[in-house]
């Protein structure tokens, strides 16, 4: 099948791409840039803005040939629209996080390589050196931004200080041990030691540089908020509608906590007492890094087989999902990372086990549903090859978090649907895990937009973290991160429950429309098969959905 003037326009976007960013190219299983890092000046910044412009308007001036090339240029237009906003604003510039920014991205380039390659200990040899250049480039994008008014929050700043520090304690030299681990290769080894040392001294410039320039204050500002909520969740949303929502629906998951509660401990005088004693309960918790890296691992082999052939058709070349945890300096959070575009690198679960030896399954169970299969793996992958209806750039360049991230927590609660949480402290952990959602919303839009907390003062980091802490049970640790998190991602938080919160209003419409022809894993299929999308043209295109 010839290919469309839309898809050569935005696959050839894509191979340009690749170029001024190796760092993605690496993420993708594209061969050639292993030994390069992002340039992160000003001119590198121009460089990919440039290209995204030049490919906006040449889409621009497109007609569409069918439905499929239609829907990649919605795509392509809400897409590259949004990153110009927020580059030509200098918003992409300025925000980063503990898990969003070049420090962590030029970690986690690392864990990606290939292990098998036999040019990769030269190719990682050469990254390593390239480090210190990398952090100058971002230095000197972070001072002209700075002159021209434009600067992060002091509180993310001293973050990804700290995150460097602890990057300076050796996290290179121990990641060249992964590559080397005779240690014989002195050049390696040698490179190693200089990114430690850059990550050290980015740090004190953190600290003594760009901290003093720094915001005092966390919030955005509702313009710049509304800004960052469009852009990661593809909607133009009402926000004081959706605070509200978020209110009503932590209150309804809250009063089904207490039930599942009454359940376990019927004497607990406090959610948060419930959650405490579930982190020490025998029945509940994993004791040992081993231990559960295999009940992850095994976890994800037994979601597959109960899905599979049922509520999905899950493609052979996609059942392997790998487990595995993540290196240390990052947020308590866990992630996932989508395989290469060839297959050869499995998707990848991470989990953070921050210095602890014990851990809750009871909470960890549903964020494996959400992270795995049948949430981000089977999403992503599903993406990946389904080169018959996506291209290129829709297969590896898209991510939308509305879409993404609703999927994610909608497969939660499919699986709640479907029996999983049956035994009361596994729906503990899945109500905490939907608590949490909600709860984002209400302190994501309170705390940026300035809106009153409960007890009539505005959200911000104290009344945030009580709320995740007490309502959303998270530990003091993971609250904490959570709040820090929110702070430095504007309008992210949201994206989880808003893109649930849409995916399920079209599997309700389409039962109403289609009535007995509703069919779940036809519902399931054509949802993947759209590919990544903002979330109000994904509602346009459920709205058209004929069931087949």
């Amino acid at each position: 099948m010839a290919q469309s003037e839309i898809s050569k326009i935005l696959d050839g976007f894509l191979e340009e791409g690749i170029k001024l960013t190796p760092i993605g190219a690496t993420m993708l299983g594209v061969a050639g840039f292993d030994d390069q890092l992002d340039d992160l000046s000003i001119a590198g910044h121009e460089k990919r803005s440039e290209l995204t412009r030049k490919a906006l308007e040449a889409i621009k001036e497109q007609v569409p040939v069918n439905e499929i090339d239609r829907i990649a240029r919605d795509v392509a237009l809400e897409r590259l629209s949004s990153e110009l906003r927020l580059s030509d604003s200098g918003e992409s510039k300025i925000l980063f996080n503990l898990i969003s920014s070049p420090v962590t991205s030029i970690r986690q380039v690392f864990e990606m390589m290939s292990m098998s390659n036999p040019d990769t200990p030269a190719n990682v040899t050469k990254r390593l050196t390239a480090i210190a250049g990398a952090y100058e480039g971002w230095k000197s994008t972070l001072l002209t931004m700075a002159e021209k008014g434009k600067v992060n929050s002091r509180r993310q700043v001293l973050a990804t200080a700290g995150q460097l520090e602890a990057f300076s304690k050796g996290a290179f030299s121990e990641l060249a041990k992964k590559f080397d681990p005779s240690g014989a290769n002195q050049e390696l080894k040698s490179a190693a030691l200089q990114a430690d040392k850059a990550a050290g001294d980015l740090a004190k410039w953190m600290r003594d540089v760009y901290a003093p320039l720094s915001l005092a204050q966390d919030g955005v500002g509702a313009e710049r908020y509304q800004m960052w909520a469009r852009h990661f969740t593809g909607a133009d949303l009402d926000l004081r509608d959706t605070y509200e929502w978020g209110i009503t629906q932590l209150d309804e998951i809250n009063a089904r906590m207490k039930r599942a509660a009454d359940r376990l401990y019927p004497d607990a005088k406090s959610l948060r007492e419930v959650a405490d004693r579930l982190d020490k309960d025998p029945r509940y918790t994993v004791e040992g890094e081993e231990e559960l890296l295999k009940k992850l691992k095994d976890f994800i082999k037994a979601a597959v087989e109960r899905l599979d052939g049922k509520e999905f058709d899950i493609d052979p070349r996609i059942k392997n999902c790998e487990a595995r945890l993540a290196p240390p300096g990052g947020a308590s959070a866990a992630y996932y990372m989508g395989p290469s575009e060839d297959l050869t690198r499995p998707g990848t679960t991470w989990f953070p086990t921050m210095g602890r030896k014990t851990f809750g399954w009871w909470n960890i169970v549903s964020t494996w549903y959400h992270e795995a299969v049948p949430g981000h793996h089977l999403q992503v992958a599903t993406t990946k090859i389904n080169t018959e209806r996506l291209n290129r750039f829709q297969r590896n360049r898209v991510w939308v978090s509305g879409y993404g991230e609703g999927w994610a927590l909608y497969a939660e609660r499919l699986m709640d649907e479907l029996g999983a949480y049956e035994d009361p402290g596994f729906e503990m952990g899945y109500l905490s895990a939907q608590g949490l959602r909600a709860a984002r919303i209400v302190v994501d839009i309170g705390m940026h937009c300035g809106y009153k907390d409960f007890n009539g003062e505005v959200w911000n980091a104290e009344s945030a973290f009580k709320l995740l802490h007490e309502r959303a049970l998270l530990d003091e640790i993971s609250a904490r991160s959570e709040v820090d998190r929110y702070l430095g991602w504007p309008g992210q938080a949201i994206s989880y429950k808003v893109g649930e919160r849409f995916m399920m209003e079209a599997r309700e419409d389409a039962k109403k429309r289609l009535g007995s022809q509703f069919s779940l894993k036809k519902f399931h299929s054509f949802v993947l098969n759209l590919g990544p999308m903002g979330l109000d043209p994904f509602k346009r295109e459920m709205a058209h959905w004929n069931g087949e």
